[in-house]
């Protein structure tokens, strides 16, 4: 029997319980430490091994997959969201940022249209609808921008290529949205496209948003004349008005998601992890297309209605409209004809020393060489040095004309198809002294045919404000060179008919016509006149030339000449910072500026007379 003494087992058991907090304590900090790789185990490929900095970010990326995927909304849910109005640049800076979030997750947005007809004649576009994955709608209310620009956030959000602008006919919404605005739409899909290429054929008559919502989500929207006729334009719009708008571009999303089957059993990749890629993907072939239009998409659309028809039971009740019978204005850009060939061929001219002059077409670089007056320096770059002294040399390298030039819209970067812009138009350009007009090459620009469209709808808001400023109207009856002379008109038609009808008029309307040319030759009224007068009066000329007419171009040119050449300066950089406020290029050509060429006047002009031509 061994004996303990109480001393040392108390001293034991603290040593025992200190020792084993300690272990714990480390174990605990351990575990704390322990790096993330460590607590879950993951297969490597082959044998290889994870450096440090690959194991982190292989961490984080598989902890951004494991994060549980944002719920996707239901129909029901999209429309619960209340819309909001956009009157002001200072609203839709306060509500733009939400909607941009939206966006940034899943770039689709859901667009509609309503505007106000005036004897059945459709008035500008009054209020825009613009819905996200969220259901947040912003009823953008375009005429109370009109004294003012538009957001330029909006104006880039409708023309970017990477957010898909679902809707039923939304294509002919952005052709209205440009002849209104100015605005240019891109990378539309229209969701009566879709319901024909996944081969959903809706019970109800055609393929309209109503007819799609109600088949497909249970939805019934309301399309009654009175709403859909209603004032858009009035001061406040009702309760009423803003649910109806707002449910269309909602619906359309909700639309869109449910054609794709984004969220179903069938398709469960969730929407928050699709780009941009993926959906236009899926939506191959559709994207900008005009449902019911020409050509080999939209063919494909007809094979795919015929078949639908085919294959219902019921498919002569139907009332699915004729694409082949569509009537519709063409799209935008199409009276347009695009360059078949290059504008810039970027060809070099060079000083007998070898000092670069200007850069110049191929056509013209050769014409040197076959005069004999220019030699080829080099093949590529094509370069010609001249073997004269030139009249002018660039003051500095970093010159316009020195840099070579993109053949590609300005404005988008579009390269297949793109048409000169004056950016002066040549309406007021003619009017400018000759010292104005040399070398002007830096107002002329490329632009992709859509653009160039959207360009002259500003270009016409600008001449509006400039025939207001200087009283000077554009195609109206105090404006126009030449007008019609109504009593000449009545008496040469009254004339005509007598040499062409004789005697078989009747005598009281003869006597009414011969009164009439009888009043206008001051002869007597009585008389029936001769053949002889009859002839001078069938061949008289109506129209009468306009003494005091004075073009708009030319009023206006002479309005600005009164300050001199600042006033002639201060037009054209009128013009030039027009262009870049509308259209906000992004593919100017370097060295692109407002002021172009003005010192260059200043120093060379200032004391000369202005001679406008």
């Amino acid at each position: 029997m061994v004996r303990r003494d109480p001393l040392f087992a108390v001293m034991a058991t603290l040593f025992g319980a200190t020792l084993g907090g300690l272990l714990a304590w480390r174990a605990f900090g351990a575990k704390r430490k322990r790096p993330p790789s460590i607590q879950r185990e993951r297969p490597l490929p082959d044998d290889r091994t994870l450096l440090p900095e690959e194991e982190s970010a292989s961490e984080e990326s598989e902890n951004i997959r494991a994060a549980p995927p944002a719920c996707l909304l239901s129909p029901e849910q999209l429309l619960a969201v209340a819309p909001v109005m956009v009157s002001s640049q200072e609203e839709w800076n306060r509500l733009w940022p939400a909607m941009q979030d939206d966006l940034a997750a899943v770039p689709v947005l859901g667009l509609d249209c309503e505007w106000v007809s005036v004897l059945e004649r459709p008035q500008a576009v009054s209020l825009l609808q613009l819905a996200s994955c969220s259901g947040r709608c912003m009823l953008v209310r375009l005429p109370a921008f009109r004294q003012t620009q538009l957001p330029p956030d909006l104006v880039e959000v409708l023309r970017d290529p990477c957010i898909l602008k679902v809707g039923v006919g939304c294509l002919d919404d952005s052709k209205r949205l440009t002849c209104d605005y100015g605005l240019s739409l891109t990378c539309t899909v229209d969701l009566r496209l879709l319901a024909v290429e996944h081969k959903i054929m809706p019970a109800g008559n055609g393929l309209g948003l109503k007819s799609l919502a109600a088949d497909m989500l249970n939805i019934s929207l309301d399309k009654s004349l009175e709403l859909r006729c209603s004032d858009w334009e009035a001061e406040q719009l009702t309760t009423e008005q803003m649910s109806y708008a707002a449910r269309d571009a909602q619906v359309s999303v909700a639309l869109f998601y449910h054609l794709l089957g984004l969220g179903s059993k069938a398709d469960p990749a969730p929407a928050d992890r699709l780009s941009h890629a993926e959906l236009a993907a899926r939506c191959q072939g559709l994207v900008d297309v005009p449902f019911g239009g020409r050509g080999e998409r939209s063919g494909r659309v007809r094979g795919r209605l015929k078949e639908l028809s085919s294959l219902s039971p019921e498919s002569g009740d139907q009332q699915i409209p004729d694409p082949r019978k569509n009537k519709r204005t063409k799209p935008l850009g199409v009276g347009y004809s695009p360059r078949k060939s290059p504008l810039y061929d970027n060809c070099f001219l060079h000083a007998p020393d070898g000092q670069p002059l200007c850069t110049c077409d191929k056509r013209k670089a050769k014409w040197y060489l076959d005069k004999g007056i220019g030699v080829l320096h080099s093949e590529d770059p094509f370069v010609v040095r001249l073997l004269f002294e030139p009249s002018g040399r660039p003051d500095s390298q970093e010159d316009y004309y020195l840099t070579s030039k993109d053949n590609l819209c300005v404005v988008c970067g579009r390269e297949d198809s793109y048409i000169r812009k004056n950016i002066v138009p040549h309406e007021y350009r003619r009017h400018f002294p000759s010292e104005m007009k040399d070398h002007n090459s830096h107002d002329v620009l490329l632009l992709c045919t859509t653009c160039h469209a959207a360009s002259n709808v500003h270009d016409a808001f600008l001449k509006q404000k400039l025939a207001a400023e200087f009283a000077a109207p554009q195609g109206c009856e105090d404006g126009a060179r030449v007008s019609e002379d109504p009593g000449r008109r009545r008496a040469r038609s009254a004339a005509r008919a007598l040499l062409a009808a004789g005697d078989r008029l009747p005598t009281r309307r003869r006597g009414e016509l011969a009164a009439l040319i009888g009043s206008f030759l001051d002869a007597d009224t009585e008389r029936e006149p001769d053949e002889d007068q009859l002839q001078e009066v069938a061949n008289l000329e109506t129209r009468i030339l306009n003494e005091s007419y004075v073009p708009h171009g030319l009023k206006v040119v002479r309005a600005y000449a009164q300050k001199g050449w600042p006033g002639l300066m201060e037009l054209e950089r009128r013009w030039r910072q027009h262009f870049l406020t509308a259209m906000r290029p992004k593919h100017l050509p370097q060295f692109w500026c407002v002021h172009h060429n003005h010192l260059k006047i200043v120093r060379k002009c200032e004391e000369l007379p202005i001679q406008l031509t």
